[in-house]
């Protein structure tokens, strides 16, 4: 198996609410969008919203269960700054932040919301691992 993430889909509970949600964010639809899934393009990794049902139904699993999801997203920024941010145009757009923006023991500097599903995203500034021009994490 090659080494690479090509998407990202969550299975989230009201597709329009999440939809909403992103949109608020900023992120625009893909025009591969359809009525029943929403598709972003996230430098280069696809990210889609889905109806957990759909979902859990396609891939064959129970949709059932809370808590937390053994995983979370991750926004890597330039700045401490732009952490906090970023967590304020989360917020805004109707995240519940979970951790507002502090330094880490490691040397870093985060913060996490999570979006109208639960679903947690870290906001993180990371001074050893850079990124490109474009965004991309730079690992060494």
């Amino acid at each position: 198996m090659r080494q690479t993430i090509s998407f990202i889909t969550l299975g989230v509970s009201n597709l329009q609410t999440s939809r909403s949600f992103y949109q608020r964010l900023g992120w625009q639809e893909s025009a591969a969008s359809k009525e029943e899934i929403a598709f972003y393009q996230v430098g280069t990794t696809g990210f889609a919203l889905f109806q957990r049902e759909a979902l859990a139904e396609d891939a064959k699993v129970p949709s059932i269960g809370q808590g937390f999801p053994r995983f979370t997203l991750a926004h890597n920024v330039t700045t401490e700054a732009d952490v906090d941010a970023t967590l304020t145009e989360a917020e805004q757009a109707g995240a519940t932040i979970t951790r507002p923006g502090d330094k880490a023991f490691w040397g870093g500097y985060r913060g996490y919301f999570t979006d109208p599903d639960g679903f947690i995203w870290e906001v993180c500034y990371n001074p050893f691992f850079p990124l490109d021009d474009l965004g991309h994490i730079q690992l060494p």
